[in-house]
């Protein structure tokens, strides 16, 4: 990395959480906070080393100025794993974490980064199949659209506590800020990932309503070596709905491609 790279990442302070030993996992959370991957990483932690990033903004956390988009949030996460020296890295992302990881893959230019595990991720425009526009859905409609048993997950805002109300609307103007203006996805990203040519496996809730399987359909055509597992009676995390399902998949995922084994 080079010496502007790296006076430009001065300033940002990322927090980490990091477990176990062996090939290191880069687990990136979505819209919903570090919370809705933290059962993915303890799994993973068996097996590999994970770390665990919050994004800036997100849960309180510094955001520096300069990190406006997922473009700079991705750039920074391949700056820590260079900084690091990681080699051989998994990334695992889920819905904006996805995004995240699917162009930290196409912005890669160290090869460090080999494998990719995304998860009813955004930041593609599919013609026939639009994002839903999250913002505009209240606690009942998030829901609806997020999980295959909505009743189950939701929770009256009117419940909650003052300080858990101003910690998520923090972190959905955060959200706003980085994937609002074009709405949840770069124009370009779908064009730019034949280019990508490490396996990508994606996973998607069967009732994701956000994005749908067809979204993902078209997302994991778009790759090099992209493949689609539909994950059924699951919504937009399939990680908190169905875990032993998804976690089943990504060891397999990692069975396959271990180090050993992996063909470039």
């Amino acid at each position: 990395m080079s010496t502007n790279a790296s006076a430009m990442y001065a300033d940002l302070s990322l927090t980490l959480s990091e477990a176990g030993e062996g090939r290191p996992v880069l687990v990136l959370h979505g819209g919903g906070g570090p919370a809705t991957v933290a059962g993915l990483a303890h799994h993973l932690s068996r097996t590999a080393h994970t770390i665990t990033p919050v994004h800036p903004g997100w849960d309180g956390t510094d955001r520096p100025a300069w990190l406006t988009g997922i473009d700079d949030l991705a750039l920074a996460y391949l700056h820590l794993l260079c900084e690091r020296r990681l080699r051989d890295v998994l990334v695992v992302g889920s819905s904006l974490g996805g995004w995240t990881a699917a162009e930290m893959a196409a912005r890669d230019t160290t090869g460090c980064v080999t494998g990719l595990v995304l998860i009813d991720a955004v930041g593609v425009r599919v013609e026939t199949e639009p994002i839903t526009d999250f913002f505009a859905l209240d606690a009942r409609g998030v829901a609806e659209h997020s999980w295959h048993e909505p009743d189950r997950y939701y929770l009256d805002p009117a419940g909650s506590p003052a300080e858990e109300l101003a910690r998520r609307g923090a972190n959905m103007a955060t959200m706003r800020l980085l994937a609002g203006d074009p709405y949840m996805h770069d124009p370009t990203l779908l064009s730019r990932l034949g280019q990508v040519q490490v396996p990508a496996l994606l996973l998607w809730g069967e009732s994701d309503r956000i994005v749908t399987p067809a979204y993902g359909a078209a997302y994991a055509e778009a790759f090099g070596r992209g493949r689609l597992e539909v994950i059924p009676r699951a919504g937009h995390l399939p990680q908190i709905e169905q875990p032993d399902a998804t976690f089943a998949l990504i060891d397999e995922y990692l069975r396959q491609t271990d180090g050993r084994l992996r063909q470039h």
